[in-house]
Protein backbone atom coordinates (compact mmCIF):
# COMPACT_ATOMS: atom_id res chain seq x y z
CA UNK A 1 0.00 0.00 0.00
CA UNK A 2 1.70 3.81 -0.70
CA UNK A 3 1.78 6.69 1.67
CA UNK A 4 0.95 9.57 0.76
CA UNK A 5 2.60 13.12 2.82
CA UNK A 6 1.26 16.16 2.86
CA UNK A 7 2.51 19.06 5.64
CA UNK A 8 1.36 22.14 6.19
CA UNK A 9 4.78 23.94 6.58
CA UNK A 10 2.91 27.03 8.35
CA UNK A 11 0.32 25.20 10.36
CA UNK A 12 0.53 25.75 14.31
CA UNK A 13 2.72 28.84 13.92
CA UNK A 14 0.24 31.30 15.75
CA UNK A 15 -0.48 29.63 18.41
CA UNK A 16 2.45 30.69 20.83
CA UNK A 17 2.11 34.01 19.67
CA UNK A 18 -1.85 34.16 20.63
CA UNK A 19 -2.77 34.18 16.95
CA UNK A 20 -5.31 31.13 17.11
CA UNK A 21 -4.12 30.17 13.54
CA UNK A 22 -2.49 31.13 10.82
CA UNK A 23 -5.41 30.77 8.26
CA UNK A 24 -5.19 33.80 5.36
CA UNK A 25 -1.86 35.34 4.69
CA UNK A 26 -2.26 38.35 7.00
CA UNK A 27 -2.12 36.14 10.09
CA UNK A 28 0.90 34.30 8.64
CA UNK A 29 3.35 37.05 8.20
CA UNK A 30 2.30 38.40 12.09
CA UNK A 31 2.98 35.44 13.17
CA UNK A 32 6.36 35.93 11.41
CA UNK A 33 6.76 39.43 12.42
CA UNK A 34 6.00 38.45 15.85
CA UNK A 35 9.00 35.69 15.67
CA UNK A 36 6.70 32.70 15.35
CA UNK A 37 8.34 29.36 14.28
CA UNK A 38 7.16 26.48 11.95
CA UNK A 39 6.02 23.47 14.07
CA UNK A 40 4.49 20.97 11.50
CA UNK A 41 8.05 19.91 10.07
CA UNK A 42 9.24 18.80 13.30
CA UNK A 43 5.67 16.92 13.95
CA UNK A 44 5.60 15.41 10.80
CA UNK A 45 9.19 14.10 11.22
CA UNK A 46 8.00 12.54 14.57
CA UNK A 47 5.15 10.35 12.80
CA UNK A 48 6.78 9.73 10.02
CA UNK A 49 10.52 8.24 11.45
CA UNK A 50 7.81 5.48 13.39
CA UNK A 51 6.97 4.40 9.78
CA UNK A 52 10.41 4.83 8.43
CA UNK A 53 12.05 3.07 11.34
CA UNK A 54 9.85 -0.28 10.83
CA UNK A 55 9.45 0.03 7.10
CA UNK A 56 12.43 1.43 5.69
CA UNK A 57 11.36 0.30 2.25
CA UNK A 58 8.12 2.14 2.17
CA UNK A 59 6.73 3.34 -0.78
CA UNK A 60 5.87 6.98 -0.06
CA UNK A 61 4.74 10.05 -2.63
CA UNK A 62 5.00 13.42 -1.11
CA UNK A 63 4.65 16.77 -1.80
CA UNK A 64 8.00 18.86 -2.91
CA UNK A 65 10.01 20.71 -0.22
CA UNK A 66 8.57 21.76 2.86
CA UNK A 67 4.93 20.48 2.06
CA UNK A 68 5.84 16.29 2.85
CA UNK A 69 9.39 15.94 1.06
CA UNK A 70 11.70 16.75 3.70
CA UNK A 71 9.79 15.61 6.40
CA UNK A 72 10.11 12.20 4.44
CA UNK A 73 13.69 12.62 3.32
CA UNK A 74 14.87 14.03 6.82
CA UNK A 75 13.57 10.13 8.19
CA UNK A 76 15.69 8.74 5.61
CA UNK A 77 13.33 7.68 3.22
CA UNK A 78 13.34 8.13 -0.87
CA UNK A 79 9.86 9.87 -1.68
CA UNK A 80 8.33 10.30 -4.99
CA UNK A 81 7.80 13.79 -5.38
CA UNK A 82 4.65 15.49 -6.68
CA UNK A 83 4.39 19.35 -6.95
CA UNK A 84 3.60 20.77 -3.71
CA UNK A 85 5.93 23.88 -2.33
CA UNK A 86 6.90 26.76 -4.87
CA UNK A 87 10.98 26.86 -5.39
CA UNK A 88 10.30 30.71 -5.98
CA UNK A 89 9.75 30.96 -1.94
CA UNK A 90 5.69 31.91 -2.54
CA UNK A 91 3.69 31.29 0.15
CA UNK A 92 1.80 27.69 0.57
CA UNK A 93 -2.12 27.64 -0.24
CA UNK A 94 -4.48 26.42 0.24
CA UNK A 95 -4.80 25.41 -3.30
CA UNK A 96 -1.84 23.64 -3.06
CA UNK A 97 -3.03 21.25 -0.27
CA UNK A 98 -5.79 20.72 -2.50
CA UNK A 99 -4.16 19.79 -5.82
CA UNK A 100 -1.37 17.49 -3.71
CA UNK A 101 -4.80 16.07 -2.30
CA UNK A 102 -6.22 15.04 -5.90
CA UNK A 103 -3.01 13.83 -6.93
CA UNK A 104 -2.55 11.30 -4.61
CA UNK A 105 -5.59 10.29 -4.88
CA UNK A 106 -5.35 9.72 -8.79
CA UNK A 107 -2.13 7.65 -8.22
CA UNK A 108 -3.48 5.68 -6.35
CA UNK A 109 -2.59 6.14 -2.86
CA UNK A 110 -4.07 3.62 0.27
CA UNK A 111 -3.20 6.41 3.45
CA UNK A 112 -2.81 10.12 3.35
CA UNK A 113 -0.74 11.37 6.00
CA UNK A 114 -1.38 14.88 6.58
CA UNK A 115 0.27 17.42 9.32
CA UNK A 116 -1.69 20.56 10.08
CA UNK A 117 -4.79 21.74 11.50
CA UNK A 118 -8.78 21.65 10.84
CA UNK A 119 -7.93 24.08 8.03
CA UNK A 120 -5.51 21.63 6.27
CA UNK A 121 -8.21 19.19 7.08
CA UNK A 122 -10.79 20.72 5.41
CA UNK A 123 -8.81 21.79 2.35
CA UNK A 124 -8.22 18.11 1.93
CA UNK A 125 -12.02 17.33 1.85
CA UNK A 126 -12.83 20.59 0.00
CA UNK A 127 -10.42 18.14 -2.67
CA UNK A 128 -12.14 14.90 -2.03
CA UNK A 129 -15.38 15.25 -1.07
CA UNK A 130 -16.87 12.74 1.38
CA UNK A 131 -16.37 8.90 0.05
CA UNK A 132 -12.68 9.42 -1.34
CA UNK A 133 -11.04 6.18 -2.46
CA UNK A 134 -7.66 6.31 -0.24
CA UNK A 135 -8.43 7.03 3.82
CA UNK A 136 -6.87 9.73 5.22
CA UNK A 137 -5.50 10.16 9.08
CA UNK A 138 -4.15 13.65 10.60
CA UNK A 139 -0.69 14.78 12.33
CA UNK A 140 -2.22 17.20 15.03
CA UNK A 141 0.16 20.12 14.03
CA UNK A 142 -2.37 23.44 14.17
CA UNK A 143 -3.92 25.64 16.69
CA UNK A 144 -7.21 24.25 16.44
CA UNK A 145 -8.11 20.73 16.37
CA UNK A 146 -11.66 20.10 16.46
CA UNK A 147 -12.01 17.59 13.76
CA UNK A 148 -12.13 13.55 14.41
CA UNK A 149 -9.73 12.88 11.40
CA UNK A 150 -6.16 13.44 14.13
CA UNK A 151 -4.65 11.10 15.52
CA UNK A 152 -4.32 12.01 19.20
CA UNK A 153 -0.40 13.03 18.86
CA UNK A 154 2.35 13.06 16.01
CA UNK A 155 3.77 9.42 17.17
CA UNK A 156 0.35 8.16 17.74
CA UNK A 157 -0.63 8.99 13.90
CA UNK A 158 2.68 7.06 13.11
CA UNK A 159 2.08 4.76 14.95
CA UNK A 160 -1.81 3.75 13.31
CA UNK A 161 -0.26 4.58 9.99
CA UNK A 162 2.03 2.15 10.30
CA UNK A 163 -0.75 -0.61 11.20
CA UNK A 164 -3.27 0.15 8.76
CA UNK A 165 -0.16 0.07 6.33
CA UNK A 166 0.76 -3.43 7.53
CA UNK A 167 -2.88 -4.96 7.56
CA UNK A 168 -3.26 -4.96 10.86
CA UNK A 169 -5.93 -2.24 11.08
CA UNK A 170 -9.00 -3.16 7.87
CA UNK A 171 -11.60 -0.90 8.58
CA UNK A 172 -11.69 2.85 7.84
CA UNK A 173 -14.45 5.05 9.67
CA UNK A 174 -16.19 8.40 8.85
CA UNK A 175 -14.77 10.71 10.65
CA UNK A 176 -16.03 14.53 11.42
CA UNK A 177 -13.73 17.29 9.56
CA UNK A 178 -14.70 20.36 11.33
CA UNK A 179 -13.55 24.24 11.41
CA UNK A 180 -14.15 27.52 12.70
CA UNK A 181 -14.14 30.83 11.38
CA UNK A 182 -10.66 32.27 12.33
CA UNK A 183 -11.40 35.88 12.44
CA UNK A 184 -14.23 35.37 14.46
CA UNK A 185 -12.14 33.15 16.78
CA UNK A 186 -9.90 35.83 17.54
CA UNK A 187 -12.87 38.37 18.09
CA UNK A 188 -13.66 35.68 21.27
CA UNK A 189 -16.24 34.37 19.20
CA UNK A 190 -16.63 30.43 18.43
CA UNK A 191 -18.13 30.04 15.18
CA UNK A 192 -18.30 25.62 13.75
CA UNK A 193 -19.15 24.15 11.20
CA UNK A 194 -19.75 20.71 9.95
CA UNK A 195 -18.00 20.25 6.47
CA UNK A 196 -18.35 16.80 6.11
CA UNK A 197 -16.38 13.29 6.67
CA UNK A 198 -12.96 11.35 5.58
CA UNK A 199 -12.28 7.71 5.67
CA UNK A 200 -9.86 7.40 8.49
CA UNK A 201 -8.31 4.21 9.73
CA UNK A 202 -10.36 3.08 12.81
CA UNK A 203 -8.85 3.27 16.17
CA UNK A 204 -10.96 3.94 18.64
CA UNK A 205 -8.17 4.73 20.97
CA UNK A 206 -5.37 6.42 19.04
CA UNK A 207 -7.64 8.54 17.05
CA UNK A 208 -9.55 11.48 18.93
CA UNK A 209 -12.71 12.20 19.17
CA UNK A 210 -14.45 15.78 18.20
CA UNK A 211 -14.65 18.59 20.04
CA UNK A 212 -18.20 19.04 21.81
CA UNK A 213 -19.92 21.86 22.99
CA UNK A 214 -20.79 22.67 26.88
CA UNK A 215 -22.94 20.42 28.83
CA UNK A 216 -26.45 21.80 29.88
CA UNK A 217 -25.07 22.41 33.50
CA UNK A 218 -21.57 23.79 32.98
CA UNK A 219 -22.60 27.42 33.52
CA UNK A 220 -23.72 26.50 37.32
CA UNK A 221 -20.70 24.44 38.40
CA UNK A 222 -17.85 26.67 36.53
CA UNK A 223 -19.38 29.64 39.28
CA UNK A 224 -18.59 26.65 41.48
CA UNK A 225 -15.60 25.89 40.50
CA UNK A 226 -14.76 29.81 39.80
CA UNK A 227 -15.45 29.92 44.06
CA UNK A 228 -13.02 27.26 44.71
CA UNK A 229 -10.08 28.69 42.53
CA UNK A 230 -10.44 31.82 43.72
CA UNK A 231 -10.49 31.04 47.33
CA UNK A 232 -7.25 28.85 47.04
CA UNK A 233 -5.28 31.74 45.77
CA UNK A 234 -2.00 32.60 46.99
CA UNK A 235 -0.61 36.20 47.17
CA UNK A 236 2.08 37.39 45.25
CA UNK A 237 1.98 34.34 42.64
CA UNK A 238 1.41 34.87 38.84
CA UNK A 239 -1.74 32.82 37.89
CA UNK A 240 -2.46 31.82 34.27
CA UNK A 241 -5.57 31.23 33.22
CA UNK A 242 -5.99 29.05 30.33
CA UNK A 243 -8.83 29.50 27.19
CA UNK A 244 -12.46 28.29 27.69
CA UNK A 245 -16.05 29.26 29.08
CA UNK A 246 -15.42 27.08 32.80
CA UNK A 247 -11.83 28.78 32.93
CA UNK A 248 -13.65 32.84 32.22
CA UNK A 249 -15.88 32.01 35.12
CA UNK A 250 -12.89 32.38 37.45
CA UNK A 251 -11.92 36.04 35.50
CA UNK A 252 -15.24 36.75 35.87
CA UNK A 253 -15.47 35.62 39.66
CA UNK A 254 -12.26 38.11 40.18
CA UNK A 255 -14.09 40.99 38.25
CA UNK A 256 -11.49 41.13 35.14
CA UNK A 257 -11.75 40.98 32.06
CA UNK A 258 -11.26 38.05 30.30
CA UNK A 259 -10.37 36.53 26.78
CA UNK A 260 -12.15 33.70 26.20
CA UNK A 261 -10.32 32.20 23.29
CA UNK A 262 -7.00 33.25 24.93
CA UNK A 263 -4.58 32.89 27.48
CA UNK A 264 -4.90 35.88 30.51
CA UNK A 265 -2.27 36.66 33.53
CA UNK A 266 -3.25 37.38 37.46
CA UNK A 267 -1.35 38.61 40.23
CA UNK A 268 -3.01 39.79 43.21
CA UNK A 269 -6.36 38.66 41.45
CA UNK A 270 -5.54 41.71 39.30
CA UNK A 271 -5.24 41.12 35.67
CA UNK A 272 -1.57 42.25 34.50
CA UNK A 273 -1.64 40.61 30.82
CA UNK A 274 -4.31 40.06 28.08
CA UNK A 275 -4.21 37.41 25.55
CA UNK A 276 -0.36 36.70 26.18
CA UNK A 277 2.14 35.36 23.93
CA UNK A 278 4.59 32.63 25.30
CA UNK A 279 7.14 35.15 25.34
CA UNK A 280 4.90 37.40 27.96
CA UNK A 281 4.57 34.25 30.10
CA UNK A 282 8.01 33.62 30.60
CA UNK A 283 8.53 37.30 31.08
CA UNK A 284 5.88 37.15 33.68
CA UNK A 285 7.53 34.05 35.69
CA UNK A 286 10.62 35.71 36.40
CA UNK A 287 10.88 36.31 39.75
CA UNK A 288 7.78 35.24 40.59
CA UNK A 289 6.07 32.15 41.93
CA UNK A 290 3.62 30.85 39.23
CA UNK A 291 0.69 28.37 38.64
CA UNK A 292 -1.15 27.45 35.22
CA UNK A 293 -5.35 26.59 35.26
CA UNK A 294 -6.37 24.84 32.42
CA UNK A 295 -9.68 23.42 31.86
CA UNK A 296 -10.86 20.13 29.84
CA UNK A 297 -11.73 20.20 26.14
CA UNK A 298 -15.06 18.49 26.33
CA UNK A 299 -15.51 15.60 24.63
CA UNK A 300 -11.30 15.48 23.61
CA UNK A 301 -10.27 15.84 27.06
CA UNK A 302 -7.24 18.15 26.12
CA UNK A 303 -6.14 20.21 29.00
CA UNK A 304 -2.52 20.80 27.23
CA UNK A 305 -1.81 21.04 23.30
CA UNK A 306 -5.20 22.23 22.03
CA UNK A 307 -5.63 26.20 21.55
CA UNK A 308 -3.48 26.83 24.58
CA UNK A 309 -0.11 26.50 22.89
CA UNK A 310 1.18 29.73 24.65
CA UNK A 311 1.70 27.01 27.48
CA UNK A 312 4.93 26.00 25.46
CA UNK A 313 6.97 23.57 27.24
CA UNK A 314 9.48 25.90 28.25
CA UNK A 315 6.40 27.61 30.54
CA UNK A 316 5.43 24.28 31.93
CA UNK A 317 8.89 23.35 33.06
CA UNK A 318 8.98 26.98 34.71
CA UNK A 319 6.00 26.48 36.42
CA UNK A 320 6.13 22.66 37.28
CA UNK A 321 3.33 19.98 37.15
CA UNK A 322 2.65 20.25 40.93
CA UNK A 323 1.29 23.83 40.59
CA UNK A 324 -0.75 22.86 36.98
CA UNK A 325 -4.91 23.40 38.11
CA UNK A 326 -7.24 21.67 36.17
CA UNK A 327 -10.30 22.50 36.22
CA UNK A 328 -13.85 20.32 34.74
CA UNK A 329 -17.28 19.94 35.82
CA UNK A 330 -18.39 16.52 36.40
CA UNK A 331 -20.65 16.00 33.69
CA UNK A 332 -17.61 16.79 31.27
CA UNK A 333 -15.37 13.82 33.04
CA UNK A 334 -18.61 11.69 32.72
CA UNK A 335 -18.98 12.10 28.94
CA UNK A 336 -15.29 11.25 28.38
CA UNK A 337 -16.73 7.67 29.68
CA UNK A 338 -13.47 6.90 31.26
CA UNK A 339 -10.97 8.18 28.53
CA UNK A 340 -7.86 9.64 30.31
CA UNK A 341 -7.03 13.59 30.55
CA UNK A 342 -4.71 14.03 27.04
CA UNK A 343 -1.51 16.56 26.63
CA UNK A 344 0.26 16.78 23.68
CA UNK A 345 2.68 19.42 24.37
CA UNK A 346 5.30 18.49 21.33
CA UNK A 347 7.59 17.53 24.05
CA UNK A 348 7.67 13.73 24.75
CA UNK A 349 9.35 13.59 27.47
CA UNK A 350 7.33 16.51 28.93
CA UNK A 351 4.13 14.69 28.16
CA UNK A 352 5.91 11.58 30.10
CA UNK A 353 6.28 13.70 33.19
CA UNK A 354 2.68 14.95 32.90
CA UNK A 355 0.94 11.77 32.88
CA UNK A 356 -0.26 9.92 36.04
CA UNK A 357 -3.16 11.52 38.31
CA UNK A 358 -3.75 14.87 39.03
CA UNK A 359 -6.76 16.59 40.88
CA UNK A 360 -9.26 17.99 39.12
CA UNK A 361 -10.83 21.00 40.62
CA UNK A 362 -15.41 19.52 40.15
CA UNK A 363 -16.74 22.08 42.61
CA UNK A 364 -16.36 24.25 45.52
CA UNK A 365 -15.08 21.91 48.02
CA UNK A 366 -15.19 19.45 45.47
CA UNK A 367 -12.31 17.36 43.55
CA UNK A 368 -11.79 14.17 41.47
CA UNK A 369 -8.51 12.03 40.99
CA UNK A 370 -8.30 11.42 37.23
CA UNK A 371 -5.81 9.79 34.90
CA UNK A 372 -3.52 11.95 32.38
CA UNK A 373 -2.01 10.25 29.31
CA UNK A 374 -0.06 11.37 26.03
Amino acid sequence: MKLGLIVNPIAGMGGRVALKGTDGGDAYRKAVELGAEPQAHRRAVEAVRVIADAMPQASIVACAGAMGEDAARACGLSPVVVEGESRDGRETTPGDTRRAALEMQRRGIGLLLFAGGDGTARDIYGALGSGASMAALGIPAGVKMHSGVFALTPRRAGEIALRFLSGDIHEVQDTEVMDIDEDAFRDGRVSARLYGYLSAPRDSEGVQSTKSGGMADDGEAATDIARQVVADMDGDTVYIIGTGSTTAAISDALGVANTLLGVDVVLNKRLVAADATESDLLELTKEKPAKIIVSVIGGQGYIIGRGNQQLSPSVIRRVGRADIIVIASRAKLLALGGKPLLVDTGDAALDAELSGYIKVVTGYRESHIYKVSC
